[in-house]
């Protein structure tokens, strides 16, 4: 019997209640009526899987339309990672070497990845919050500068203030959404977990 990760089956069973999962592994299939209720149908789960096959089944993905987020631990995940969306690699120690990815995840935070993709979620939410507050403080400062209302000391003033205030905004609203989500990095491994 091979050991998972730590939360393997929390982490499956949480994402794919909103998300369609696949397995690709190199591994052989003797492991697939143990995987197999975590996942939607039997041809999720893929096995035998050489890094070129990962990286096509990755692209074809991506062919049909789908956003596709790869999460993976070796080498062999390398072209995959690189060929999603978002490519995360997990690493016992990210201080050695690992493929090019989007994002390093620590090993021991690997039972943390749905809450981290719900923070992503809730941030994004943040950013298109925050153009829309920009687009609005332009268009009104456009407004009135076109009327000929502001005079060049006070656009001086106006566009560090509209910066500084859409700045103000993401570092406050998405400290409230990770309060909210109780997701924090403890201090000591806010530099190591992800990356």
């Amino acid at each position: 019997k091979k050991d998972y990760r730590q939360g393997l089956e929390e982490v499956l069973e949480t994402l794919g209640k909103n998300y369609e999962l696949y397995l690709l592994s190199g591994d052989n299939a003797a492991e697939f009526d143990r995987l197999r209720p975590y996942f939607k149908a039997d041809d999720h789960l893929k096995f035998d899987q050489k890094p070129n096959d990962k990286l096509e089944f990755i692209r074809s993905l991506r062919d049909s339309g789908k956003n596709v987020l790869m999460v993976g631990d070796g080498l062999n995940d390398a072209g995959a990672l690189q060929e999603a969306d978002v490519g995360i690699s997990i690493a016992d120690d990210i201080f050695k070497f690992s493929p090019a990815c989007d994002a390093i995840l620590k090993a021991r935070r690997f039972d943390e990845l749905p809450k981290i993709m719900a923070y992503a979620h809730k941030a994004m939410q943040v950013v298109k919050t925050s153009f829309f507050i920009s687009i609005t403080y332009n268009t009104i400062g456009m407004f009135f500068a076109l009327q000929g209302l502001v005079t060049p000391l006070f656009a001086a003033i106006l566009m560090p203030l509209s910066s500084v205030t859409v700045v103000t905004f993401v570092t406050v609203a998405s400290n409230l959404k990770a309060k909210g989500m109780r997701f924090r990095i403890p201090q000591t491994e806010r530099n190591e977990a992800f990356v």
